[in-house]
């Protein structure tokens, strides 16, 4: 059974130095995911992909995931190396590696000859884009599962607090290194089919500070043997190497996870078409362009780089709003936020000024928020220590899959709304709608 007994797991406190070692890594994997989710776009409709095709790139890197996660969750439960790490920091070693290799050259796409829209160029960036979201997956997990391994109920809500404040710190990074490089001097725009040189430099300097905060975890963070985890967990050392059955645990998953998976997939719905539209509608609203090649394109995709950073420091600040948000009153902000996040979804169709979408953004920052606060807290506190890893894996797939399902509609969709990216975020805002309303399903469980 996944539910706690009405005991304490017994695992110690931990010092807050330590609880932010154990999530470090996390700012250079956020890095990572924040430059692939904002210039992803970007990139394909640079090197020649038509908008209306936008999802099926945008679709290889939730499918990774859906799959990944669970693996990478069901062999490090019964893991131990401790030459590497222990149980799960192998797993961060290797995705960190991978993740580093495909981030210098997902921005090369189309620098190797391949001309412009031509499949080769298409096929190079949709495959390094598969293999960047593989790998970040990979690098991911580790830290999410590190926390439910190690952090006691009573600390956790502050150790996934801290994963969100350098999640977005790491987005903020990200978000923004071109518009700064453009304004250092570094070429914003390329010959036709050429990814600018702003974006290309932004992914080298995400994967170095991918690679130096990684290590900061690997080499500070001492995860428990098999012997320690059982007893801070009260469960033996066989019950992570027996079983672990995906169709079984999902049987027996505590409600939580399945109410929580239900707001998730409306969230994550709607978040896929913020990053996969946002360039696009912005071009065209602000700058009245839809030309992937022209100035007013290229210096719309820095802009949404700049209103990511926004939307993460809004995170950032609403993250310790919601701190402060007795347990009783949880739901209450988790569907205030994403209501919230609804109308910056909504007001992005109707803004055409730049600087008022700053507006739009520091809403949809504080739906974000809700989602980096609430659901891991509220899913590994119904969750036992036997397969912590294969239950946050299968976790995942409440935002892999709405992501996938999302990109699939868009073919329908796209056509539907008369090719407009802008359009788009209506349908998305209507999504975070019954995402808030949806919270009021949501069962909580503290057993303490």
């Amino acid at each position: 059974m996944s539910q706690k007994n009405d005991t304490s797991t017994g695992l110690p406190i931990l010092p807050k130095s330590l609880i932010w070692m154990i999530n470090f890594g996390f700012l250079g994997v956020q890095t990572a995911f924040t430059l692939q989710s904002s210039q992803m776009s970007r990139i394909f409709q640079t090197i020649g992909a038509d908008p209306n095709n936008l999802g099926w790139f945008f679709i290889l890197p939730p499918l990774a995931g859906l799959i990944v996660q669970p693996i990478i969750g069901y062999y490090s439960d019964r893991t131990w190396a401790p030459k590497l790490g222990g149980r799960r920091l192998p797993y961060l070693l290797l995705g960190t590696v991978v993740a580093v290799i495909v981030m210098l050259l997902l921005p090369n796409s189309g620098s190797f000859g391949f001309g412009y829209g031509s499949l080769a160029a298409l096929w190079f960036g949709a495959i390094t884009v598969a293999f960047l979201d593989l790998s970040s997956n990979v690098a991911m997990q580790p830290f999410k599962m590190m926390v439910g391994d190690m952090v006691n109920d009573d600390q956790k809500s502050y150790a996934y607090g801290i994963q969100s404040f350098l999640s977005n710190t790491g987005a903020v990074l990200a978000a923004v290194f071109p518009f700064l490089l453009t304004m250092f001097g570094v070429p914003n725009t390329d010959k036709k089919g050429v990814v600018p040189q702003s974006v290309v430099i932004s992914f080298y300097v995400g994967a170095a500070l991918l690679v130096i905060t990684s290590l900061f975890t690997v080499l500070r963070v001492h995860e428990y043997d098999p012997a320690t985890y059982a007893k801070y967990h009260g469960i033996s050392e066989q019950d992570n190497k027996e079983g672990g059955n995906w169709f079984t645990l999902l049987r027996h998953a505590p409600k939580a996870f399945w109410t929580v998976t239900l707001v998730q997939f409306f969230c994550w719905f709607a978040f896929q078409y913020l990053w996969t539209y946002s360039v696009g509608a912005i071009a065209n609203n602000v700058w009245g362009t839809t030309n992937a090649s022209s100035a007013g394109y290229q210096a719309a995709g820095n802009w949404y780089g700049v209103l990511a950073a926004v939307q993460s420091i809004a995170a950032v600040v609403w993250s310790y709003v919601l701190a402060k948000v007795p347990n009783k009153d949880h739901k209450l902000g988790y569907a205030g936020s994403l209501l919230l996040g609804a109308i910056g979804f909504l007001s992005v169709f109707f803004i055409h000024s730049q600087s008022a979408l700053v507006f739009s953004f520091i809403l949809v920052g504080i739906a974000w928020a809700a989602m980096n606060t609430y659901p891991l807290t509220i899913v590994t506190n119904a969750l036992s220590g036997k397969h912590m890893g294969t239950y946050l894996g299968l976790f995942n797939g409440s935002i892999c899959f709405p992501q996938i399902v999302a990109s699939l509609l868009s073919f329908s969709l796209f056509p539907l709304l008369g090719h407009s990216q802008a359009h788009m975020f209506i349908f998305a805002g209507i999504i975070m709608v019954l995402a808030g309303l949806s919270v009021s399903a949501i069962h909580e469980t503290y057993v303490k």
